[in-house]
């Protein structure tokens, strides 16, 4: 089966077609919705089973802060 996943300029996958992404697009900006309204990273981090540095990083935009230049299509094995 193929899907189309987003790539950088290099061909790299981001967001969450990357193979490690443990959060989804929507998760990582409900993550700095809930940050900027006051929720702090230790209950952010908690609340999504991530660490509390990633959190701090999505938040900083340090992480999942880069958008796909263009789409690839990959094979993804069934289930």
């Amino acid at each position: 089966m193929k899907k189309l996943v987003g790539v950088n300029d290099k061909g790299l996958r981001v967001g969450e077609d990357h193979q490690n992404a443990k959060l989804t697009n929507e998760e990582v900006e409900r993550i700095r919705e809930l940050h900027e309204g006051g929720m702090t990273y230790d209950v952010l981090a908690e609340k999504f089973d991530v660490s509390k540095s990633a959190v701090a990083m999505i938040c900083r935009y340090e992480r999942r802060a880069e958008t796909a230049a263009t789409w690839k299509s990959v094979h993804v094995p069934d289930q």
